[in-house]
């Protein structure tokens, strides 16, 4: 019987352990850092993760001490943390890393009393090995930035040691605020320095696609045009607009879900072999992907890109408002909750197959996936036979929920008569590996520690994929909403949707239903 093997390899030439360092928690009394931060770096501690020595700041402007703050986190990791959840021991030992700084962000006395705190931390060593993580309004990025450096805590090539700063999405609203605030970031702080995170790209299948795809030579071959019909990529939530009214009226489905999001997915999975594992190699085939996206004039992108907004309807049974009846929206609100686009990626490897991307709210299911669509096979052999005729194959990526890999191919019916009927192979990272997926958070904060860069974006992967966005976007910039681009909560989206992929003889496949 053959022997099992696994192989292990590291992506960039970074350490494989984080050295000791300090963790400063900008915007330490918000939903981010008590959902999603601290219930990650506990979890990394528990597992051995977390560097030793490290200690962790906490900044804001909420008069809490550092007991009274401890107690905060407490109570937000039993609540939003996965198993294990902390025990009195375990929670002692963490919570003797925490520490709390009183300020206000936009105040110079606040990096005075944050630098006395950072001075007073024994050992010495973890002084020169600086984590600022930026979990705050994005309209303060660069304002924290710069007084960092005034207050001597942010130097562009510190030395000894490191200072690496992370900053959360959104980055910026359209190509040229982006612009503008990598502008105003690079003052300084260095490129190297900067840890732009989208925490889509540290779920599980996210990273596994360019190991899916460059590992396995039976894909990686018919991974063109030649073997390819289309690719379609859904990211959709049964959830509404809910608390965050205020933001998504300013963004909509497109700058906070295709801009960053599913270009980040799609150009991992259809980005060029790197010439090695080194961040920088990969980000630089993401970005020479993204270049290949053909861009579309403002009538060109109203024939290839649709929008939707969620009207009132029915969720597991239970009534819900339509998004004009949302807390704090306008009640003539435009701002679309659901996206669609049909792209094509102007390169050798994918002339003219048809992308489809969509995403929305108060959709059918949860669920994100990519979906890779092989060309059908000649009918003639089966023809006579086979009624209906056989479908083509296909291969799921499934990023959630369920993380994994489905194959869909033809098999027999039993029985006396020929009869064809699609099956699936699917492979479910739980049952295969039986072991926990760590969150996507702690993969991503051990990898800023580490210094390894592969799965953040680069500032001119941001600035290309909100080109992208601008250009899609034009296509229905100052028009009303129509009745073909509402959609009752609960569906798949807008009739506009349907008529989009329909033109080129494709449809919408409904993603897997996994049990």
């Amino acid at each position: 019987m053959e022997d099992l093997q696994i192989s292990a390899c590291r992506i960039g030439q970074v350490p494989l352990s984080p050295e000791p360092c300090c963790i400063v928690l900008f915007g330490a009394s918000g939903d981010l850092t008590r959902r999603k931060l601290v219930p990650a770096l506990f979890h990394l501690f528990l597992s051995g993760q977390l560097p030793e020595p490290c200690q962790i700041f906490g900044v804001a402007r909420r008069p809490y001490t550092d007991e009274s703050w401890r107690q905060g986190l407490l109570e937000a990791v039993q609540r939003y943390g996965r198993k294990p959840l902390p025990t009195a021991e375990s929670w002692a030992r963490f919570a003797s890393r925490l520490f709390y700084c009183q300020g206000d962000l936009s105040d110079p006395t606040t990096y005075g009393r944050l630098a006395d705190y950072l001075t007073r931390t024994k050992p010495a060593e973890l002084r020169h090995r600086v984590l600022y993580y930026l979990a705050t309004k994005p309209s303060q990025f660069a304002e924290v930035v710069e007084h960092l450096h005034r207050a001597g805590l942010l130097r562009p090539n510190p030395e000894p040691g490191w200072q690496r700063v992370v900053v959360e999405k959104p980055f910026g609203h359209d190509l040229a605020s982006a612009q503008a605030l990598n502008r105003n970031l690079t003052q300084f702080v260095s490129e190297q320095q900067l840890f732009r995170i989208d925490h889509y790209l540290g779920k599980e299948t996210v990273q596994n696609i360019l190991m899916f795809r460059f590992s396995n030579a039976v894909f990686e071959r018919l991974w063109n045009r030649d073997a390819i019909d289309h690719i379609q990529l859904t990211v959709s939530e049964t959830a509404g607009v809910g608390d965050r009214a205020g933001y998504y009226e300013e963004a909509g489905a497109l700058r906070d879900m295709l801009q960053n999001h599913l270009l980040q997915v799609l150009a991992l999975v259809t980005m060029e072999p790197p010439v090695s594992l080194d961040a920088e190699a990969i980000r630089d085939e993401k970005v020479k992907l993204l270049r290949c996206i053909r861009r579309y004039t403002p009538d060109q992108a109203g024939q290839h890109v649709v929008r939707g907004q969620y009207t009132a309807g029915e969720m597991d049974g239970q009534p819900v408002p339509g998004y004009r009846h949302e807390p704090r929206v306008r009640p003539d609100s435009q701002v679309e909750t659901y996206v669609a686009a049909r792209l094509y990626l102007d390169n050798w490897r994918w002339s003219g197959v048809p992308v489809y991307l969509r995403t929305g709210k108060r959709l059918a299911r949860t669920v994100s996936e990519v979906r890779i669509q092989f060309r059908s096979s000649p009918h003639v052999l089966f023809a006579a036979q086979c009624n209906p005729t056989p479908a083509a194959n296909a291969v799921t990526l499934r990023l959630q929920p369920r993380e994994g890999i489905s194959l869909r191919f033809n098999g027999k019916v039993p029985g006396l008569d020929l009869r064809v009927r699609p099956v699936r192979m699917h492979f479910d990272y739980n049952a295969e590996f039986g072991a926990y997926t760590p969150e996507a958070y702690e993969r991503l904060l051990r990898d800023v520690m580490i210094g390894d860069p592969t799965l953040f974006l680069r500032g001119d992967e941001i600035e290309t994929a909100w080109a992208i966005a601008d250009c899609l976007r034009a296509g229905w910039q100052d028009r009303p909403l129509s009745e073909a681009e509402l959609y009752p909560a609960g569906s798949w989206g807008p009739p506009a949707s349907e008529s989009l992929i329909q033109l080129t003889g494709h449809r919408w496949h409904e993603p897997l239903l996994l049990t």
